[in-house]
């Protein structure tokens, strides 16, 4: 039997080739003959087009198409809905629509060309704010499509009587909060490359998430059956989210397939500059909260009332399934016997917005924690031991109606990270850590607490599965075992990990394993790198391929090579009931605590972070330094969104389109010290008992960090980032200056 693969930490299967730069990502790929196109975005929020000339770029120098919305077969896309259109034809919804294509020679001749197009619009009403656009004779983005009032859904939950219960509160806290947008600004912007094999289908190489979810979006606008499309993943500079939908995977496939039917059948490239890509794919949603929260005397919940309103931008994208995962999380990890919540996703003239690591959850939980952490002052508690009263446990019903799945570890997590933190545990009270003693007069110190817990996989019935095929090949022994996984490896070490767990299966060295992935013609679907899933999904699908993979190897028959293909099906989940939205809504969680110190300048405004201990339930920890690699980098990015990154648009325009003037943490920028506290608590259905770790730290660390600013000074921020000038107004408004 070979040594155990899991719970090492193995170098990652990538590290090489990533390091010697021998790997190439998207926009590295060079084909003899190639072609570059630039895309003609509205730059405009909202108008109707006029006229569009595009004599003038067809005929300058190296240029060999220009491709309009009368070149698109069928022009849309939508991962939720086909509400968006590939170009545009006759209406721009933002300023990242795209309304034509121009191929040429070389990437400058493009972008000449380009500059060459006459557009005439027709400036059409704005509404860039969700709570106007939702009011009676606002403009309506959508209004063929029955979407009335630009709402795009409507989530309720109605559990026990919640008007009746805060009658008898003893305590409630009102509280308005707002979370802005924030810009996934991953290492390489959207670039790839298309071209036709030699039976006439399309291979798109491009960096995405979900190669087959590519593959049906772009067969869909090309009529096209899904077999005549191919998806290749390189190697992919990051993601978060930011490469779920479609930014440059249908217009790539567009051009090569048109201009092989005008005879060229040449490849075409594109690569995105950073502003191109600032402009041109979906953000974190900005979300605005309206919460009131009801309590005992001695610190038991008794009822929650939120409404929501989330910024859906120009079309759908995963809107309505990130607004259903708010809905759950705004009232946090507690069980809270009468809830109310109310949440809106609404469409506006802001760039659309989607998929970003925590989903939901991390506006949800800021409302959420920002509300506990407020009752503990009010009601003159310690914040951890107030959160140890209501937190949710086995059995626990959530706001929905139903319990959480078996293996609830939120008590246990959350008392590890106060632990770790510094808290002391006194019977069963809790006293928090004192502040480290200012030696500055300008300089004061403070600690926060916050937690939270988030899905692992699809929920509220969105089909999910995933597939996975192993060959064992050798004689008498294996010599080697390949395993066919489309799951993408978007920088944090998922392609290991799917290694590790073949080679535990199979009970053979790690070195033996061989992956072939991310290839629509030589993988299977297997959904998502999104949702924390692809470890707890990809395991299982493994562990059910190598069992069957082994059993012809053993059989009397003994195939050679022995190969077995499954797929894994979850448990199932259900939507939120319209009415009251109860749902069983996710098959597994994962489970999340944080404990962070800041300083605060109080002469400059300056917000830093010092320390951060992060409690995380990983299940098992399968590559114990990619789970650290996965807490650290969320923390990092966390911090980016609670005080450093201000994404701004205004009347649909963006303010901040490159990285200039939209500012994203460096080296110098992280903290001190991040304690990453892996914990393992096996989840009954993950695959060695691991659940997913990918989203969970990014959740708590905001709440976190505006705790310790309101205890380093006394002041509460209802809304972030946390940037030196509006900490600097609030602090000298609250003095009276």
């Amino acid at each position: 039997m070979a040594d155990n693969s899991i719970g090492q930490s193995l170098a990652r299967v990538d590290a090489v080739g990533k390091v010697t730069g021998a790997t190439l990502y998207p926009g590295d790929l060079t084909m003899p003959g190639m072609l570059h196109m630039k895309v003609l975005f509205a730059r405009r929020p909202h108008a109707r087009i006029k006229r569009l000339d595009t004599r003038r770029a067809q005929a300058a120098p190296g240029v060999v198409a220009v491709l309009t919305a009368k070149d698109v077969p069928v022009n849309e896309f939508g991962l939720i809905t086909f509400d968006a259109p590939v170009l545009a034809s006759d209406t721009v919804r933002w300023i990242g629509e795209k309304v034509a294509l121009v191929v040429a020679e070389t990437e400058k001749q493009a972008a000449r060309a380009r500059d060459l197009i006459e557009v005439e619009y027709e400036d059409l009403p704005v509404v860039s704010d969700p709570r106007q656009a939702m009011q009676l004779g606002a403009p309506q983005l959508h209004a063929s499509r029955g979407k009335e009032n630009n709402v795009l859904v409507h989530y309720r939950i109605r559990k026990g009587d919640v008007d009746a219960t805060f009658r008898q509160a003893d305590v409630i806290v009102e509280g308005m909060y707002h979370t802005p947008f924030q810009e996934h600004a991953f290492l390489q912007p959207e670039a790839g490359l298309a071209y036709l094999d030699e039976e006439g289908g399309v291979t798109v190489q491009v960096a995405g998430q979900w190669t087959h979810e590519d593959q049906a979006q772009i067969a869909h606008a090309l009529n096209l059956q899904k077999e005549q499309v191919r998806v290749i993943y390189p190697a992919i500079g990051g993601a978060f989210g930011g490469r779920e939908d479609m930014s440059v995977q249908i217009i790539l496939a567009l051009a090569a397939w048109r201009l092989a039917q005008r005879g060229v059948n040449r490849p075409v490239k594109i690569v995105w500059s950073r502003e191109e890509s600032i402009i041109g794919h979906h953000k974190r949603h900005a979300m605005f909260f309206k919460t009131r929260w009801g309590a005992t005397k001695d610190g038991q919940l008794v009822a929650a009332e939120v409404e929501a309103i989330g910024d859906a931008g120009a079309y759908a994208s995963t809107s309505t399934k990130v607004l259903g995962n708010a809905t759950l999380m705004c009232t946090g990890p507690y069980e809270i016997p009468n809830v109310k919540v109310d949440t809106y996703g609404v469409y506006t003239n802001n760039i659309p917005c989607g998929a970003f690591r925590g989903f939901g959850g991390p506006q949800g939980l800021f409302a959420a924690e920002q509300q506990m952490n407020k009752l503990a002052e009010k009601l003159g508690m310690d914040a951890v031991e107030l959160r140890l009263k209501n937190i949710l446990r086995e059995g626990s019903l959530l706001s929905v109606g139903t319990p959480l799945p078996r293996g609830v570890s939120m008590l246990q997590v959350a008392e590890h990270a106060a632990l770790d933190g510094g808290w002391k545990r006194e019977g069963d009270h809790w006293r928090r850590p004192h502040a480290p003693s200012c030696t500055q007069k300008n300089k004061r110190y403070g600690i926060g607490y916050a937690c939270g817990y988030k899905n692992v996989g699809f929920s509220f019935g969105a089909p999910e599965q995933c597939t996975a095929k192993i060959e064992l090949r050798g004689a008498t022994e294996i010599e080697e075992a390949i395993v066919y996984h489309s799951g993408a490896d978007c920088g944090q070490g998922a392609h290991t990990v799917l290694a590790q767990m073949a080679a535990e299966a199979l009970e053979l060295p790690f070195e033996k394993i061989k992956l072939v992935v991310s290839d629509t013609v030589t993988t299977a679907d297997s959904g998502s790198a999104s949702a924390s899933r692809m470890t707890f999904m990809a395991g299982n699908s493994i562990l059910g391929a190598a069992e069957l993979a082994l059993k012809k190897w053993r059989g009397r028959e003994a195939e050679r090579p022995a190969i077995g293909t499954y797929q894994y099906r979850p448990p199932k989940t259900t939507p939120y009931d319209p009415e009251t939205g109860k749902s069983e809504p996710n098959f597994a969680y994962g489970y999340v605590a944080q404990v962070a110190e800041v300083e605060v300048d109080i002469e400059t405004g300056h917000v830093r972070l010092l320390r951060v201990w992060c409690a995380d339930d990983v299940g098992t920890a399968i590559n114990p330094q990619s789970v650290r690699g996965q807490i650290e980098g969320a923390i990092v990015q966390a911090q980016g969104y609670a005080i450093l990154e201000d994404f701004a648009q205004k009347d649909g325009r963006t303010l901040t389109p490159y990285l200039s003037t939209y500012l994203i943490p460096t080296v110098l920028d992280v903290p001190q010290e991040v304690n990453s506290l892996i914990l393992e608590y096996p989840d009954p259905i993950g695959p060695f008992g691991a659940r997913g770790v990918g989203e969970m730290p990014f959740l708590p660390l905001t709440p976190a960090v505006t705790a310790a600013v309101h205890d380093a000074t006394g002041v509460w921020f209802d809304d972030f980032p946390l940037t030196p000038d509006r900490v600097l107004r609030k602090l000298r408004r609250m003095k009276g200056d």
